[in-house]
């Protein structure tokens, strides 16, 4: 086994007191190597090296940091293979997804937070009067904390770090603990780009380290992709300090068909680009709910069933494999106790709802579930309401605008949403009512750079950039 080791202080270094835990491959449930179990002194220590490096780190021109972080950039070109790996080793997010959507996305990204160093030192000027001018300039936080989940750890550990570092912020990264390996590997290349301290990653349970962590005052800032359980447990932690924070938590997404939309379009966008294929269901913005208009209700659901049918659940690191496992034992026990939960609630069941061996036979220990689709009219239910954070959808039927509108509305969370139609029209009407962070139309999962991401209601606020990493001082001078 390899011997992974935190990133702390531009070292690498067991847990203090040299504990570690198990890292379990989910497509046969063994172990497959060991992570730091870390706890409140390799906090301390991250955070104490994050502040001694502070100093030279933030006040570095922009475009020195932009010169660090474009050599993220090719580090990312160099190592996406190994990287990519390793990753779908660790939580079971299939290659042809790590391999050849988010290695080489990583890498733009970092080009891109390296172009926008200049824009976390700008400020503006206002005239007050003949005699008196107003300037704002924009400043780091200090040391910022961000907490990755165990889905996308490369992709939600670049999203976070890449603007925190260009903003001028020393960074301390949490990867969860279910999937830590490919961050750890990360630290192990990065180690020998950034100056020590600028960059840290500690991995642990978060009720151990994590908890240190948002706790400790010398955090100035945290930022978290994660449950919404774990979001109120955090601002909990960490309100005697009142740390801002940027949280992006949980989703119940709607995803919605009208009857003029490209039905095979749609039918692909509800099944392969939702909710199934890539991370099994387990991604925040999984549209969930399929909110179905009643007059093409049976078309869709044959369509949808004929994609989901097709998919192929195999070893990930098959490149022909195009759905992979639940990330860990206990996500698999929680979502195959929402089959139990949706047969007792009175859902229709249309298909799936196969579960371990009986899913791939050869592949016994891991931790499968099949591409699983109900029926109900009542949004009320469970499984309408709970994010089951797997490849377990419900369809819903409506038969106007406005009950589709109410229907979507109607959860505790408001990450994204989807609709599909060709009526120019009602999608603005849409994109104006849907109460969600993101809306696509005729489209689904698309994150691009350049657009901010985040929620409302329970699926957090603010979204990762350089801006949100940084605060602004007022200065008013009398000349």
């Amino acid at each position: 086994m390899a011997d992974y080791r935190n990133l702390i202080g531009g070292k690498l270094v067991p847990a203090a007191d040299g504990k570690t835990m198990n890292s379990v491959n989910p497509a046969t449930g063994e172990v497959w190597t060991t992570i730091p179990a870390s706890g409140p002194k390799d906090a301390e220590a991250a955070v104490a090296a994050a502040q001694e490096a502070f100093p030279h780190w933030s006040a570095m021109p922009a475009l020195g940091r932009a010169y660090f972080l474009r050599k993220v950039s090719e580090l990312f070109a160099q190592h996406a293979e190994e990287l990519a790996r390793l990753e779908t080793r660790d939580n079971g997010r299939i290659l042809r997804d790590t391999l050849k959507k988010d290695l080489p996305g990583m890498s733009h990204l970092w080009q891109l937070a390296a172009g926008q160093c200049l824009d976390a030192v700008k400020g503006d000027t206002v005239i007050l009067g003949p005699d008196a001018l107003g300037m704002t300039r924009r400043e780091p936080y200090g040391v910022a904390v961000c907490i990755i989940p165990w889905n996308s750890p490369i992709s939600t550990f670049s999203a976070k770090a890449a603007f925190a570092l260009a903003a001028g912020n020393t960074v301390i990264v949490k990867p969860a603990e279910q999937a830590s390996v490919s961050v750890l590997r990360l630290g192990e290349l990065l180690a020998e780009v950034f100056p020590p301290g600028v960059l840290n990653i500690v991995s642990g349970m978060g009720e151990d380290v994590g908890d240190a962590l948002v706790r400790h005052r010398g955090v100035g800032k945290i930022s978290l992709t994660g449950s919404t359980v774990t979001g109120q447990a955090i601002t909990r932690a960490s309100a005697d300090s009142l740390k801002p924070m940027t949280f992006e938590l949980g989703g119940k997404s709607p995803n919605i068909v009208f009857p003029d939309a490209d039905l095979e379009a749609a039918a692909q966008g509800i099944t392969v680009n939702s909710i199934f294929t890539g991370n099994a269901g387990q991604v925040c913005v999984a549209g969930s709910r399929i909110l179905i208009h009643r007059s093409i209700w049976d078309e869709v659901l044959e369509r949808t069933q004929r994609i989901a049918e097709s998919l192929i659940l195999d070893e990930p690191l098959d490149l022909a494999t195009t759905m992979g496992p639940i990330v860990s034992a206990g996500q698999y026990e929680r979502v195959v106790s929402y089959l139990e939960v949706a047969e007792k609630e009175g859902a229709e069941l249309v298909f799936g709802g196969r579960t371990g061996a009986e899913v791939v036979p050869h592949l016994p220990g891991g931790y499968w579930v099949s591409p699983t689709l109900y029926t109900t009219g009542d949004n009320g239910l469970r499984i309408c309401q709970e994010e089951i954070f797997g490849p377990v959808a419900v369809a819903i039927p409506f038969d106007t605008d406005e009950e589709a509108l109410a229907i979507a509305n109607d959860s505790p969370y408001g990450l994204a949403a989807g609709l599909w139609t060709r009526d120019l029209g009602r999608a603005h009407r849409f994109i104006r009512d849907l109460r969600s962070g993101t809306v696509w139309v005729n489209t689904f999962r698309q994150m691009p750079p350049g657009l901010p991401f985040g929620g409302v209601k329970d699926s957090g606020y603010g979204h990762d950039s350089v801006l949100a990493y940084t605060r602004e001082k007022a200065a008013i001078i009398q000349i």
